[in-house]
């Protein structure tokens, strides 16, 4: 949403769909997971009290919102993307098909998955984790608005240090939030790293797939 207060920023994906080509350009696979923060905060106020589950469907949906905003903005830069969503929205997006999403990947196609596992009470952080485990990915990026994982919250104690990497078993006896719990045991269970960075710091993504030291890494 960049400085809006709810929706679509259009040059904040422009900006995002930048740093995929990059790495897309280098001949790397890439999948997106993506969230619906930025849409389901404009329709808040009005879910307040709402039942838990139909709000987490309400975020699904807006979800497949962003992958189809992303997509387009793929398809402006000269990329060639495929959205696949965990509900089945048949006339607007395919349905997730874990064989048909590796294809595309090795086709060198950008796969965003949408609608997060499907089912309510699900984070997208465990979309991811579960989605990068189902195709075999090298690495869990997860792109955020800071460049690491810290001691503390950098925003509010300035003596905050950032770590370089981590294992899971010292980010689970520090209590550092990194993911959601399912999907923070997820990567840790089958052994899939997670590298935190900025989506905001340019060229972030495309330092972490050369294997530069960006963000900070949490590993086995």
């Amino acid at each position: 949403m960049g400085t809006d207060a709810y929706g679509i920023n259009k040059g904040t994906i422009d900006g995002i769909v930048s740093e995929i080509s990059q790495v897309v350009s280098c001949g790397v696979q890439l999948a997106v997971v993506i969230g619906g923060g930025n849409i389901f905060r404009g329709v808040a106020l009005g879910a307040a009290g709402m039942d838990r589950a139909t709000a987490d469907y309400m975020g699904m949906i807006a979800t497949v919102m962003n992958a189809l905003a992303l997509q387009d903005a793929m398809r402006q830069q000269g990329l060639e993307a495929r959205v696949q969503s965990a509900l089945r929205i048949d006339q607007v997006v395919e349905p997730y098909i874990r064989p048909k999403a590796i294809r595309y990947l090795e086709e060198g196609k950008v796969v965003v998955f949408a609608a997060g596992t499907g089912n309510p009470f699900f984070t997208t952080d465990t979309a991811a984790a579960l989605r990068g485990a189902e195709i075999g990915a090298e690495v869990v990026l997860k792109a955020t608005k800071v460049d690491g994982i810290y001691s503390a919250d950098p925003a509010r104690d300035p003596s905050a240090t950032r770590y370089a990497s981590l294992s899971f078993n010292e980010a689970i006896a520090k209590d550092l939030k990194i993911m959601d719990a399912t999907a923070f045991a997820l990567c840790r269970d089958q052994r899939l790293p997670i590298r935190v960075l900025s989506i905001f710091k340019p060229g972030s993504l495309l330092a972490a797939v050369r294997g530069e030291p960006e963000g900070t890494l949490v590993h086995v």
